[in-house]
């Protein structure tokens, strides 16, 4: 039988818009195929061990508890995130928790303010929000029972920019994404996956999930090859409904 590890850091700071649902869902997708998940919420002086982790999750949240938690994740839990990244552990990262990976973050007016630069991406603060429902094209996630699609709600004021050796997770078809200028929505780097898409984003893009679920357990065990197939069909109801409505 198989079994996940999941982390979520600083669950009780960064759970903007409900991003919790996202551990929710992946639990719920793995326990329905049989698979044993255990989760850890780790915060502020917690210890954080990448090691004991196959899947870590940092939700959003606004600059107010960026800077709460700036110091521990930078001077405490710094190394072992990069070295989780470097070891190709899977993350998913929601707005604020996605800002804080990057280089830098210049507000709008001008402080910069350093980060974990564990991925080589900034963000510039503006005035303007930029907010709404939306729907981005994930092409890693094309085949013949699926579009591509991802619907998702983004609500952030930072413009985030991808430097070189990061992609972004897909290409905008209705919203901002990451700067409301280059189209590009998201990021990844290696096992990292990145979004500006609260509300939560995996249980109304259940593909998404199970992509993340079976890097997960391609990195763990050697003999996984599949995940079982659900009946997804609340799911995708739920998905294409948002998505109509949106375009």
């Amino acid at each position: 039988m198989y079994e996940l590890n999941i982390c979520h850091l600083y669950p009780d700071i960064l759970n903007l818009y409900g991003d919790r649902g996202n551990i929710i869902a992946l639990e719920k997708r793995c326990s329905w195929r049989g698979i044993d998940v255990t989760i850890s919420n780790i915060s502020i002086g917690d210890i954080f061990d990448a090691e004991q982790h196959d899947i870590i999750f940092i939700g959003g949240g606004q600059d107010y508890e960026q800077e709460i938690l700036q110091n521990d994740l930078l001077i405490e839990k710094g190394s072992e995130v990069k070295n989780a990244i470097n070891s190709e552990k899977v993350f998913l990262t929601i707005c604020g928790g996605f800002q804080l990976l990057g280089n830098y973050y210049t507000t709008w007016d001008k402080k910069e303010i350093e980060l974990l630069g564990a991925l080589n991406i900034w963000t510039i603060g503006s005035k303007e929000r930029m907010i709404g429902n939306f729907v981005f094209e994930c092409d890693f996630l094309m085949d013949e029972n699926c579009d591509g699609k991802i619907v998702g709600f983004e609500n952030h004021s930072g413009k985030t920019y991808l430097g070189d050796g990061v992609k972004p997770l897909g290409k905008i078809i209705k919203g901002f994404g990451n700067n409301g200028e280059d189209k590009t929505e998201g990021a990844i780097y290696k096992n990292v996956y990145c979004s500006y898409s609260h509300g939560s984003l995996l249980p109304k893009n259940p593909t998404l999930a199970d992509h993340l679920i079976s890097i997960a357990l391609r990195q763990k065990y050697k003999d996984f090859v599949a995940l079982q197939s659900l009946n997804d069909g609340f799911e995708s109801k739920a998905h294409n409904s948002m998505i109509k409505r949106i375009i």
